[in-house]
């Protein structure tokens, strides 16, 4: 998604949205004005509700991802318009005024870009059942409807392979040399500026991207979390992932996954533990200033003593109930790894 320009920053190909010369291009390309300020990131979206009076989700589940559950459930409540657009009802679909059936990666062309910039091919190999279309498919009809609606040109795309030649031609200096035919045998990666290049295996040999072509080292400066432990609330709360799971669950949460990893378990360093009376296997209460949760207790040294970490992928006990939405000063990254809780033996 960020490649194709899905940060609030940026356009296709990571060409800064302030800059006039990337604003010209897409200008140019897309026939309409642009405006020079960068996007607003998701968690600062659902803070300007009802000043944003319409989101639309593709493929996202905010309320298992995003922090303070139910401070994000009563957002969405105040939201005059909500569309989703997945593959499988998830925990924000019950919100939704509009949900968009999606098709799923076997039932739909186009491409895919790993996190190592290859491209590949995807192909189809089912229909989509019911009334689910390919995203692009979509987004077209979408965008056709509303140019129809504003009396503006549009075109129409007739498919993947249409849509890529577009983005070759938007940024020629990222994947302008990558075709459909030269991905029929294997990936490509990008940059691949013609189509007698090979593709970057390694970014930044010769120089980096910024006007000096050298590397800028940045300080960090630490900013303490917005919560600590306290005598209520004396333990820290970590939360993240699992090997088997993936954000909130939608593609992973299958049968042979759930055999692996079939709910939370909240790992618990055995000082801890022992210190509070709980048993490995055992189900306890989490407990925060913002909510609380039941879970198995898994007593297990990888845990520091002081610190709980659960995973957040399970929407049955969802772990971002308990954490909360102060965002970092510069990233607005929310502060999933810092939140005061503590636990509770059940009768």
């Amino acid at each position: 998604a960020g490649d194709m320009g899905g940060l609030p920053d940026v356009f296709p190909g990571y060409l800064k949205v302030a800059e006039e010369a990337a604003r010209k291009r897409f200008e140019a390309l897309w026939g309409v004005g642009l405006n020079p300020e960068p996007g607003l990131r998701m968690t600062e979206v659902f803070e300007r509700i009802p000043e944003v009076e319409a989101i639309y989700l593709i493929g996202e589940d905010p309320v298992t991802s995003e922090p303070y559950q139910d401070h994000l459930k009563a957002q969405l409540e105040a939201l005059p318009f909500l569309i989703v657009q997945d593959i499988l009802e998830n925990e924000t679909t019950p919100f939704a005024h509009v949900v968009l059936p999606a098709a799923s990666f076997l039932e739909k062309d186009g491409t895919f870009t790993n996190t190592d910039r290859r491209v590949q091919r995807v192909r189809k190999i089912l229909d989509p059942p019911g009334e689910a279309r390919p995203d692009w498919w979509i987004t077209r009809e979408l965008g056709k409807r509303l140019a129809q609606a504003l009396g503006r040109p549009w075109t129409l795309h007739p498919g993947p392979e249409a849509i890529w030649e577009e983005i070759r031609q938007a940024v020629p200096e990222m994947v302008g040399g990558i075709t459909y035919r030269r991905l029929e045998g294997e990936g490509v990666r990008w940059p691949c500026p013609q189509e007698d290049h090979p593709g970057e295996a390694v970014l930044f040999r010769q120089r980096f991207n910024t006007p000096s072509g050298k590397a800028r080292f940045i300080p960090v400066h630490f900013t303490p979390p917005a919560e600590t432990p306290s005598e209520e609330y004396p333990l820290v709360l970590s939360t993240g992932r699992v090997l088997y799971h993936w954000h909130g669950g939608t593609l992973s949460r299958n049968s042979r996954l759930q055999e692996a990893y079939p709910e939370l378990k909240v790992e618990v360093n055995p000082k801890d533990a022992g210190r509070l009376g709980i048993h490995d296997g055992e189900i306890i209460q989490v407990v925060s200033r913002r909510g609380r949760i039941r879970a198995r207790a898994w007593v297990t040294d990888r845990t520091p003593e002081g610190v709980v970490y659960a995973p957040f992928h399970f929407a049955e006990a969802p772990a971002n109930r308990l954490t909360l939405d102060a965002l970092d000063p510069t990233s607005r990254i929310p502060e999933y790894k810092v939140a005061a809780v503590r636990l509770e033996k059940l009768d």
